[in-house]
């Protein structure tokens, strides 16, 4: 298994990926209706050239229709898209994918099965002739590393392979856009950290400018320059990935990037009142309904008689960290802790009594949903 995982994490040289000329992407008020459902609901979002943005959301947010819009494979109900300024989408103007620069890469791969990993690549190559689409398409499977897989078929190539053809056939053609949806959701966790780098790294070296699709805030935040959250059809919040996750803008947002624990609570004299003491709020009047949200990494326990009082109810190490459930003194739910791995004869057992604080910086508050 050691040595198999070792050939999926080998690369071609990097710098010699095939550079592309970047375009702008440009959405401007786009609605995409289907009957009386709306995938897209008034969507403006400007993509620099060589960005790579990550559409972040949950299934049916309208990621996947947004993508669509760009590649052309639908047009907008009402707005525009445009292409380094030049309307591609409205009646009269709809310029087809064929003709828009545009990569793509699916889930799925999309390989033909019939074709070799060689014609697989060169597929796409249609103004090059013969000779000329063998060389660019093994080049690009160079890059990639599979340059020994040329006369292979996809079906006998593991899922991580699958993956770097797919991303070979469509850098091959050096698009000015490369669109992206849910490029690694088929690999395994060992291997996904690997092959994502060495993606971003093709990507860097193109210079293409990139959208992708994930439903995964680690990969969002790991992978963009730009993070776009969506929710029914609608953008929340966008922005680097840090303003995101530190700066989320309403609840939804904060959930999205972490499994807060919410303690439901009142606005008193501008402040949220809890156990723990007071956090300060903005734009909720008197006695608003308010939910306090704490990451479980700012958890802390304490020595002494710090803090409030607590019982582990369960305890549970995971290796770079631990994960503990306790009940606390004046809350009525248990709170879920992230601790930093320490001694094992630090460590707290289920059913010992503690002393719990929490780090103020690691506390949003927000409105409560029906407040």
């Amino acid at each position: 298994m050691a040595i198999a995982d070792d050939r999926e994490r080998r690369w071609g040289r990097r710098g010699t990926a095939g550079a592309s000329i970047p375009v702008s992407i440009a959405l401007d008020d786009v609605v995409q209706s289907y009957g009386g459902l709306r995938a897209l609901d008034g969507v403006t979002l400007s993509v620099k050239p060589r960005e790579i943005v990550c559409l972040l959301g949950q299934s049916g947010c309208g990621k996947t229709t947004l993508l669509r819009q760009v590649a052309g494979i639908e047009a907008p109900t009402s707005g525009r898209v445009l292409l380094d300024g030049r309307d591609v989408s409205s009646p009269g103007r709809f310029v087809p994918p064929e003709r828009r620069g545009v990569g793509l890469m699916f889930q799925d791969y999309a390989l033909f099965p019939h074709l070799s990993v060689l014609d697989n690549v060169a597929f796409g190559l249609r103004a090059l002739s013969g000779a000329e689409k063998r060389q660019v398409a093994q080049r690009a499977l160079e890059r990639v590393g599979l340059g020994h897989h040329l006369a292979s078929f996809p079906h006998t190539l593991s899922g991580g392979e699958q993956q770097r053809v797919a991303l070979a056939r469509a850098i091959a053609p050096r698009p000015g856009i490369l669109l992206m949806d849910e490029p690694f959701a088929n690999l395994d966790r060992r291997l996904r950290d690997a092959v994502r780098e060495e993606t971003v790294a093709v990507l860097r070296e193109t210079g293409a400018t990139v959208i992708m699709v994930t439903h995964d805030p680690e990969e969002a935040l790991r992978l963009a320059d730009r993070v776009v959250l969506m929710r029914a059809g609608r953008i929340v919040q966008e922005g680097p990935g840090a303003d995101l996750y530190r700066r989320p803008t309403d609840l939804f947002a904060a959930r999205f990037f972490c499994d807060y624990n919410e303690i439901e609570t009142r606005v008193r004299d501008g402040q949220a009142e809890t156990p723990f003491g007071r956090f300060a709020v903005s734009g909720l009047s008197e006695g608003a309904a308010a939910i306090v949200c704490v990451r479980p990494h700012g958890i802390r326990l304490e020595a002494g008689q710090c803090g409030l009082a607590g019982r582990v109810l369960e305890f549970r190490s995971i290796g770079e960290v631990d994960l503990a459930r306790i009940a606390v003194e004046g809350l009525d739910k248990p709170l879920h802790a992230r601790l930093p791995v320490v001694g094992a004869a630090l460590r707290p057992v289920a059913g010992q009594d503690v002393r719990v604080t929490i780090a103020p910086d690691e506390v949003l508050v927000f409105p409560a949903p029906d407040a």
